[in-house]
């Protein structure tokens, strides 16, 4: 494979799985109206993902504690993957798959929102805290690639189409910020779904 084919394959690629991307239009629309529902009511959405997906739940945190678009009041949000200290002390004590549902069971609360992300939709770690978010009755959000192992994992989940770990990140990455963008429009701006 040449250079030339590597960049057209990836904007090819891309393009094909933003077209079925945005086929989730309205899952996107329910989603964002949910979450920002649980954060009005005193929630907190709590992130997590491994790799790609440990730097996007930070950067996801982020947008909703400073802001996205708009100038407004920070959102309570927190990735459960950037606390160095509190991941290895898990991992070492205990284990890897559990350095995501330690923390929910220490932090999470019905009312609260676990939203995880795995390419492959099978991260142990992140399944695991999943579960016990379930259990806690928060509402849980799981962002995975196209394929669904367990159709009962998570209250919402969003499939994500890619032919590579990369476009689904991409991807994954778009329906987040929209997400953001959605929970900021209907706190902050009176947005309605059926505008």
């Amino acid at each position: 494979m040449t250079l030339k084919d590597i960049v057209s394959t990836a904007f090819s690629d891309l393009s094909l799985a933003l077209t079925l991307a945005s086929q989730r239009r309205d899952l996107l629309i329910e989603t964002g109206s949910r979450l920002a529902d649980r954060l009005t009511k005193g929630g907190t959405i709590f992130i997590c993902g491994n790799g790609g997906s440990a730097s996007m739940s930070s950067h996801l945190a982020t947008e909703l504690v400073s802001r996205f678009l708009i100038e407004r009041p920070g959102l309570p949000a927190k990735a459960l993957t950037a606390d160095t200290a509190t991941l290895t002390a898990i991992g070492n004590d205990y284990s890897f798959a559990e350095v995501f549902s330690r923390q929910v069971r220490a932090l999470g609360r019905p009312g609260d929102v676990l939203w995880g992300l795995s390419t492959s939709g099978t991260s142990p770690n992140v399944l695991k805290a999943l579960a016990e978010a379930n259990s806690r009755e928060m509402l849980t959000l799981f962002m995975c690639g196209p394929k669904v192992h367990d159709p009962k994992v998570a209250d919402i989940i969003i499939p994500t189409p890619g032919a590579t770990t990369p476009r689904i990140q991409e991807i994954q990455l778009l329906y987040g910020h929209t997400l953001c963008h959605i929970v900021e429009s209907l706190i902050f701006e009176g947005g309605s779904k059926d505008d």
